[in-house]
């Protein structure tokens, strides 16, 4: 074969390779973007909805891993990370939200690296839901948040060897440190405030039935 010849079949086989590899991201790119779409439906208490989203993205993930089976390096990009952690954050606070329940990576079908980091992810999630959790006035679920944000820190924090080993995962930690302080100090507040308007609630009552036990009768 002369070497024109075999340059050519090369340029073929990279420009093949290449559409390849632009699937794939096309692919990514909208597990990604479902898996975002059902996090916005867990905060608006649409886990229905939310569970739909995850399983398309599950489809497109089967999609993108049988297009990178010749070449399986593609699959194992930034992009794949992206992704991945995404839908492991998703499917983390869907079930905790469903069934008060974690799930592994093995059960949401993800590596362990991309499930750590979406881990960590999982206590800015929560965050918001503690925050809505306040402005509605329901201070025992967003105490509840916290303790699981808590929790989540606390695990994280004690793998030493795997925020050397996993990268991002270390910054992470320390993002949602700050996280978890700044949750706290808004749960205490709504706490105390909570618990003065009681107590001003509970005198003015005992005050009004002085003043009518006091009250001469006509």
């Amino acid at each position: 074969m002369s070497l024109s010849k075999t340059l050519e079949e090369i340029q073929n086989m990279l420009i093949k390779k290449d559409g390849v590899r632009q699937a794939i991201q096309t692919s990514l790119r909208k597990a990604t973007r479902l898996s975002k779409q059902a996090i916005f439906l867990i905060h608006k208490s649409n886990l229905d909805e939310a569970e739909k989203k995850l399983t398309e993205a599950k489809t497109t993930f089967s999609e993108a891993i049988n297009l990178s089976k010749d070449n399986p390096e593609l699959i194992y990009s930034g992009l794949a990370d992206t992704a991945f952690e995404e839908y492991a954050e998703a499917n983390i606070i869907l079930l905790l939200v469903r069934e008060q329940r974690f799930s592994g990576p093995e059960e949401i079908g993800v590596p362990p690296t991309p499930y750590l980091l979406g881990l960590a992810d999982v206590i800015g999630e929560l965050r918001r839901r503690a925050l809505d959790f306040l402005r509605g006035g329901e201070t025992k679920k967003a105490e509840e948040c916290l303790e699981l944000m808590e929790t989540i820190y606390m695990e994280l924090v004690n793998l030493d060897e795997a925020q050397s080993l996993v990268p991002g995962l270390r910054r992470k930690c320390d993002v949602a440190r700050r996280i978890v302080e700044a949750t706290r100090g808004d749960v205490t507040i709504e706490v105390r405030r909570s618990s003065l308007e009681d107590s001003i609630h509970e005198l003015e009552e005992r005050l009004e039935a002085k003043r009518d036990g006091g009250t001469p009768k006509t």
